[in-house]
């Protein structure tokens, strides 16, 4: 998870650009736009962790053990990650 400096720093930078590139047109105040883009930022960081832990258990699961980071590990985690990624419709 990022911490809130960070996630504050990413919605400044992207409001930021947005603006610099006339991709939007403001019909509120900016803190208050800052404020929702943080927030969809949080729950969006919040779904990847909840999907981390879901594959992760998955794969905790096996009977038989695979060390975290193998390459076994590692296409399991990606293939699962994908899955629930459609899942979520993402």
């Amino acid at each position: 998870m990022l911490k809130a400096e960070k996630v504050t720093h990413l919605s400044h930078v992207l409001l930021k650009g947005l603006l610099d590139k006339n991709l939007i047109t403001l019909k509120d105040e900016e803190g208050n736009v800052r404020r929702a883009i943080k927030h969809v930022i949080a729950s969006e960081l919040k779904i990847g962790e909840d999907m981390d832990k879901l594959v992760r258990r998955k794969l905790e699961s096996f009977s038989r053990k695979l060390p975290e980071g193998s390459p076994e590990w590692e296409v399991l985690y990606k293939k699962f990650m994908r899955e629930e990624e459609i899942k979520k419709g993402r």
